[in-house]
C-alpha cells in the first residue's frame, strides 16, 4: 500500500471509529476508561496534540466538538448519565491496578 493510500485508509478507519461511538452514545466515557483505557476526551486530546503538531490552531472545545459531533456541553446535557456507584467502583480498581 501506498503511503497516501495507508493515510486515507486510517483517516476513514477513524472517521468510522468516530461513527461507531457516535451511534453508541449509551457507551459512556467511563466505560470505555474502565475497558479499554481511553474515551472521547482522549480521543479529542489526542486530535489537539496531532493538530498542534501540524501548526495548527485549535483548541481543545473545537478538538471535542470535532470528535462528539456537537458542541461538548451539549452532547454532555444530552446523553451522558451520572456514573453508578458500580462503575466508579470499577474505575478505582483499574486505576489502582494500572499503578501497580
Amino acid at each position: 500500500m501506498d503511503k497516501q493510500t495507508e493515510i486515507e485508509v486510517e483517516a476513514a478507519t477513524f472517521r468510522r471509529l468516530l461513527n461507531h461511538l457516535d451511534s453508541h452514545k449509551e457507551v459512556q466515557n467511563i466505560d470505555l476508561m474502565i475497558l479499554a483505557d481511553f474515551c472521547r476526551n482522549c480521543l479529542a486530546k489526542w486530535y489537539l496534540a496531532e493538530a498542534d503538531s501540524r501548526g495548527e490552531s485549535i483548541d481543545y472545545d473545537q478538538a471535542r466538538e470535532r470528535i462528539y459531533g456537537q458542541p461538548y456541553e451539549e452532547w454532555k446535557r444530552q446523553h451522558q448519565t451520572p456514573a453508578t456507584p458500580e462503575q466508579l467502583a470499577a474505575w478505582e480498581a483499574h486505576h489502582k491496578a494500572k499503578q501497580k
